[in-house]
């Protein structure tokens, strides 16, 4: 297969880049500044795609590669592809869902804690000599809040079975209640929010989640409230976000995401009741080897004709 023309749309993982280059003639696309020209001189060697979350191939990549069968996403999120596109051409999509899932629980769990408990507060408490002074002000328990998440998939799922060993009363919106949940469903993001302590963004970007916490939701948590993003940066009106908190209208804000990354807020900077992680939802050692596995079995499924393993269109 060492033939076959893979580009690879930015750095993700060195583990993924060495496999991709041992296994198919990989295009590094960062390293083409003239990207038209290049495109131009490569289109008819160029068969597979591989992005992820934020890069991936949109209606002009896809017409500028006439030779292209397939679309391998290094994410579960495939936001940044145009599906539609591949579907009208006939090109395949993958995605790495399940291997992650664990992992961005996880980490929901501990932004949690982190927030609530301040966390990241008393660590500068102390490295700063402020404890010498006096204790460290009174925070909040997280045990036995109630936490209403939005999304109740793969992830959803898994934050809520852990939120429940805390004792957590657990809520959920999603487009349709399901049948085989006994957590308690409201019909709309806001009297979600009216009825939880803690609202976990869990949810895919679509057109319809986009946005999806904006000042009426924000306002219905409410300033004993906190918001948990985990999803993408664009499921929140992120002005709204920062003026709530700055306004004292939100209790709280833990967030591994952000509309425009890397860049964030610098409002958001000052303030003590929010945590702000560099989007390593699934930014292990271990998950990121098993997504990247994912990857090459995809690929390497699809040209010798095999089913693929995590097929979305």
């Amino acid at each position: 297969m060492e033939s076959i023309g893979v580009l690879m749309l930015c750095p993700m993982f060195s583990y993924l880049e060495q496999e991709l280059d041992k296994r198919f003639n990989l295009f590094r696309f960062w390293n083409y500044p003239q990207r038209v020209q290049f495109l131009k001189d490569h289109a008819h060697s160029i068969r597979a795609v591989v992005g992820n979350a934020g890069a991936g191939a949109d209606a002009e990549l896809i017409n500028a590669l006439p030779k292209l069968e397939i679309v391998s996403s290094f994410s579960v999120g495939v936001d940044s592809i145009d599906l539609n596109k591949c579907k009208e051409k006939g090109i395949r999509v993958t995605n790495t869902p399940d291997v992650l899932t664990d992992e961005v629980a996880d980490l929901t769990i501990g932004l949690i804690l982190a927030l609530l408990r301040r966390l990241c507060e008393c660590d500068r408490y102390v490295r700063s000599g402020k404890w010498k002074k006096g204790d460290y002000k009174l925070t909040t328990k997280f045990s036995g809040k109630t936490v209403g998440i939005i999304g109740l998939g793969r992830i959803g799922k898994a934050v809520a079975k852990r939120a429940a060993a805390f004792d957590c009363k657990i809520s959920y919106y999603s487009r349709t209640e399901k049948p085989d949940s006994n957590y308690k469903y409201y019909p709309s993001v806001v009297e979600l929010a009216s009825n939880c302590h803690i609202l976990v963004v869990a949810c895919p970007l679509t057109q319809e989640t986009y946005h999806i916490i904006n000042r009426e939701v924000i306002n219905a948590l409410g300033p004993k409230g906190v918001l948990i993003n985990i999803g993408r940066g664009k499921h929140v009106d992120e002005p709204e976000l920062v003026s709530a908190l700055l306004e004292g209208r939100l209790g709280g804000a833990g967030l591994d995401v952000f509309e425009d990354e890397p860049n964030v807020p610098e409002e958001l900077f000052g303030l003590e009741n929010v945590v702000l992680l560099p989007h390593i939802g699934s930014a292990s050692v271990e998950t990121r080897t098993a997504m990247a596995d994912l990857v090459l079995g995809n690929l390497e499924a699809h040209f010798q004709g095999k089913p693929l393993i995590t097929p979305l269109v």
